[in-house]
């Protein structure tokens, strides 16, 4: 008997570690569902056959499945407000502040967020943990090189003062790309660090159950500082905040209660 989708989902977390049931079922499975037919395997049993003795394609099925869409200053309008009016705040109580940049995706989140705080502070000062579940995402973070589409709201001096032309992409600054620490993290498992002043987690809740929301909103409450803002994306409004101890300062942005 072929596989059903239950039990594709249990054979992938025994195998990686990852949950599929966190994510909303219907979408996941329309994905992964297309996945398969696409690259012509005979079921669930198959492809996960297929996982197993590839481990290319498995790192191409978690990239995959962990939807990595990002580019620079994602949503400009919301940086605005993260320049003008949060990072002048934060930084007028502290010298030094805690960031964290949580599913990072291919890192243009938190480049983005270092060439901002350059108007603030000088390179040397500026540390950013920024962490992903898939690793091959990280990887291309760590390269630091983009196709000009991701580049689109970077400013244009920003562009010539921190890209280099290279082969059609652009190469990012060795010295952005020492202000950030990658590392592999799950938002549904792993501990989160600790006394954050900022942490940007935005675009990824959107693909996660209601349940998993829950979880992951009230660990993102205790990673802040008590003067801590959460920095939420363009979809991912939260409804009644407080139930998380959250308070609305700006739209997608929250403070610890």
């Amino acid at each position: 008997m072929k596989w059903t989708y239950e039990e594709f989902k249990r054979a992938v977390l025994e195998l990686t570690g990852i949950d599929l049931s966190n994510y909303k079922e219907k979408q996941m499975k329309r994905r992964i569902d297309s996945l398969i037919s696409r690259n012509g395997y005979d079921g669930y049993q198959a492809y996960y056959r297929a996982l197993v003795e590839d481990k290319e394609r498995l790192a191409r099925f978690l990239s995959y499945i962990t939807i990595n869409v990002s580019e620079f200053f994602r949503n400009p309008n919301q940086w605005a407000v993260l320049e003008k009016e949060i990072l002048p705040d934060l930084l007028k109580k502290y010298s030094s502040i805690n960031i964290w940049s949580a599913a990072c995706s291919t890192g243009e989140e938190p480049y983005s967020l270092v060439m901002l705080l350059t108007k603030f502070l000088p390179l040397e000062r500026i540390r950013i943990l920024a962490t992903d579940i898939d690793q091959e995402a990280l990887n291309k973070a760590r390269e630091g090189i983009y196709d000009a589409r991701s580049l689109q709201s970077v400013p244009r001096g920003l562009v010539d003062r921190y890209f280099k032309p290279l082969n059609g992409l652009f190469a990012i600054d060795p010295r952005i790309k020492a202000c950030v620490d990658f590392k592999r993290h799950d938002l549904l498992k792993d501990p989160f660090p600790e006394n954050c002043h900022l942490i940007l987690c935005r675009n990824v809740m959107i693909y996660f159950t209601e349940e998993a929301k829950v979880k992951v909103y009230e660990k993102l409450h205790d990673a802040l500082h008590p003067d801590g803002v959460l920095f939420v994306g363009s979809t991912e409004q939260i409804i009644i905040p407080q139930r998380y101890k959250l308070q609305p300062l700006k739209p997608f942005f929250y403070k610890r209660i």
